[in-house]
This record gives structure tokens, sequence and C-alpha cells, in this order.
């Protein structure tokens, strides 16, 4: 396997580690010695270092006092992008369910959004409302074949059903805002038809024509197997029942705007559908509506509902710049500082070494380990992974000028999706995100129990 990370042996060089309000300190003075050896000069560590704020743990469920200036960084932001700089990673999953927790309790948040369908989002949160299934048996119909389908996302749904049964007064809630896989089921088309049938059964006729050959979609990966001509004119029939339903407005109230929403997922969905697999172009085209779709989903959930939004997705979607602008001009992360400003506020993670879940094709295939060793000297991390916190969060837009500087800069950085292995690419961290959270190591996450 082709590795990107080169181990440097900066803990295995240092004999002791002082322990300093719960997290792992290197002494200063070995430190800084460090960053003059490397750099000939004093460097950007004790610039960032003036910045860092240690973090006790990862694991939620613990006190919080650690996370009080990351609440005074979100300020009174209105959506809250949570990266990963990896799909598959424990400590990202589990530091997401920990901040999440602290935006619920301390500030007011009230919905977990993740790039999983909208379809799925709907279901998930249905058992959150109602209590109505099991939220391991959930979890994993609605994340399967995907690197949610873990223990760390049922230990998630599982904590926001509790928060309901003990608040039913103000109750948190699950939306997915991506595109349509694995599936959109014949139930999802229901919410649409149903809707019709109840107000407007005229038009029910017109609209089951329009969904005929669409309804349901099982596998989107054997969809896309379809031809593209017949997948296109499948596309048309989509945005032709959005219009129609769309047309029926008139009627108004909650019940038409989520009908409405819904038959738009599914136009999305088949729209996004149409691609060439076999085409960059095409691919990349794609992906930016995809991008734009999520961020136009969102946008419609929190002024819908006026909630406080998580949303948890990759680096490169939850980030104003993605670290492949070819793959992703524009992602869902400047799509909604378009339209929010600074009631958007970006988080990404970085983290030294360790393993996490990938594949090694483009579609299909299973999720599976890989491990890098340490950053490689010259990539953001390598640096970040010096200052003498294990785990720590800092503010790039609030941070010494001298640590704004070397956050302002490009430099490869480690981000990995659903194919590994993948070049590092150049990031300036202070251009794609406003806060980051950088981790020592990490492991895969767990594998969800039968």
């Amino acid at each position: 396997m082709v590795t990107q990370h080169q181990n440097i042996g900066r803990r295995g060089r240092l004999a002791t580690a002082a322990l300093a309000i719960g997290a792992v300190v290197i002494p200063v003075a070995a430190q800084a010695a460090q960053a003059r050896a490397a750099d000939g000069k004093q460097g950007p560590v004790r610039a960032l270092e003036q910045a860092a704020h240690p973090l006790r743990s990862t694991e939620p469920g613990r006190d919080t006092s650690d996370l009080r200036a990351l609440g005074a960084m979100v300020g009174d932001a209105k959506v809250v992008g949570l990266g990963e700089a990896t799909h598959g990673s424990h400590e990202f999953f589990t530091m997401k369910e920990r901040v999440f927790r602290y935006l619920v309790e301390e500030k007011g948040f009230s919905t977990f959004a993740l790039e999983v369908s909208w379809s799925a989002g709907l279901r998930i949160d249905d058992y959150l409302q109602t209590g109505k299934g099991d939220a391991r048996e959930i979890a994993h119909e609605t994340f399967a074949n995907s690197p949610w389908d873990r223990e760390e996302f049922v230990s998630l749904l599982t904590w926001m059903r509790g928060y309901n049964r003990e608040h039913p007064g103000r109750t948190v809630h699950f939306m997915g805002d991506d595109i349509g896989a694995p599936a959109v089921s014949d139930a999802f088309f229901g919410r649409v038809t149903d809707y019709v049938k109840q107000n407007h059964p005229q038009a029910l006729p017109e609209l089951n024509t329009l969904y005929t050959g669409l309804r349901p979609i099982d596998d989107v990966f054997a969809y896309l197997k379809k031809p593209q001509a017949e997948r296109q004119r499948l596309a048309g029939q989509a945005q032709r029942a959005l219009e129609l339903v769309s047309g029926l407005k008139g009627s108004g109230g909650s019940a038409f705007d989520w009908a409405e929403q819904n038959a738009r997922s599914i136009a999305q969905t088949t729209r996004f559908l149409t691609l060439d697999p076999a085409d960059p172009a095409s691919n990349a085209a794609a992906q930016r509506f995809r991008d734009e779709v999520m961020a136009q989903n969102v946008s419609w959930w929190q002024q819908r509902t006026g909630h406080k939004v998580l949303l948890s997705a990759h680096n490169d979607h939850v980030g104003v710049v993605a670290s492949d602008p070819r793959t992703y001009s524009k992602t869902q992360g400047s799509f909604l500082r378009d339209s929010l400003g600074k009631n958007y506020l970006p988080i990404g993670f970085t983290f030294d070494r360790g393993s996490f879940l990938s594949k090694d094709t483009a579609l299909g295939g299973e999720w599976k380990k890989f491990t890098v060793p340490a950053a490689k000297t010259g990539t953001n991390e390598a640096t970040l992974d010096r200052v003498r916190y294990r785990d720590f969060y800092l503010d790039a837009r609030r941070a010494p000028a001298s640590a704004r500087a070397w956050l302002n800069t490009a430099r490869p950085t480690f981000n990995v999706g659903t194919m590994f292995p993948e070049p590092l690419r150049d990031v300036a961290i202070a251009k794609s995100f406003d806060v980051l959270i950088h981790l020592h190591e990490v492991r895969e996450a767990d594998k969800s129990k039968p």
C-alpha cells in the first residue's frame, strides 16, 4: 500500500509526557528546541500554541468544560459544518457526537445533518420523534454500505432518542442532506403521492404516470447502469412531477411544504444520476450539483424549522475551499457561506497518524481498514502535531498574526474519502475553515454489532 505519512518518531523520542488539564503535553522546552532545529528559527509552533485549546477527550458523555472556548467560537452561527479528514475514523465520529451534545445543551442546537439521503434522514427522524423501531436496526438499514453503518452512529442515535424522551418539548432532529444513495424507497415516493391523493386527487393520475419507471429506485448503483438517455428521460419525468406538485401551492401549509421538498429530492436525485461515471467532466459537474443540493437542503431545513444545525460531512464538503478543486469546484460550505454569511461556521479536522475506513475502488467495493504512519515533514499535520497538546482546537480567525500567516499558506494535507490511496493535496487551512480540530492519532470506526 502506498503510504502518505512518514513516522518522524516525535513521541518515541520523548521519554516522558506531562499530564496537564487532562491533555498529554510535550515539555515546552523540548518542543521549542525541536521547532528551532527543524526551521532554524522559532517557526509557527509557539504561535499556534497560543491559539490552541487542549481537548480532554474525544469521547462523548464526559465533562465538557474544555469545549467552552469552542462554544465561544461558534457564537451565534446557525449552521456549524464539522468535517472529517477520513470517512471512517472512530475519533472523528465520537467527537461529532460530543460536540453535538454540547451544542444542544449549551447553544440551543437541535438538528444533526449528515451526508446521507434526504429520505434516509426522514426515516431516522421519524424514529427519534416517535421511538418506533430500534436504533441499531434503523442505522444499519439507512446507512447500509456506507462508512456510517458503525457503532459510533448507533451511539449518536441512541443518545438523541434518549434526549427526546427526557425533553419532549424541545426535541432534537436528524436530517439527511444528500442525494438518493443507496436507495429511494417506494415509501418515500408515497410521501409525495399520498399528499396529492388526499389534497388534490385530480392530479394523482398524472403524477403516477410521471413516476412510472422511477418508483422505487432500489439501488442507485444499479440504476447508474441504465443507458444515459434513459436516465435523462426519467430525470425529466421527475422534474415535471416536481413542477406538478409545486403548481398545487395554493393549498399551502406545512404538509404542502414537505410534499414539495420530497418531490424536489426525487428530482434532484434523478438529475444527479444522469452523470456519466466514465467522463471526468460529467463527474465534476455532478459533484458541484451535489454540493449545491446539500447546501440547499440544509438551508431549506434551517429556514423552515428555525433549528440550529450541526452539519457533518467530509472536510471537502464543509470547507469553503476544497482540497481538490477539479473535483469539487464549489463546495457545500462555499454555497452555505454565500447564503448564510457568518451564520455558517466551518470546522475542519486533521490528524497525525492512525487508521480509517476507505475503499480501493470508486464505485462498489467494501469499506476496509487502512493505516498511515506519522505525518511527513512539510505537511500541515507535521507542524500541527508539534503543538504541545495531544489533541486541540484553535480559531484560525483570531490566532496570532504569525499563526494566521502559517494557516493561510497552502501545503500538503491528508484528506481521504471513498477511495484510497490518493495523493496529498495543498490546503490553506484558514481559507477553508474558521476553526480547526487536530488529533494526534485516530483508529478505524467500530463495526456495527448484529
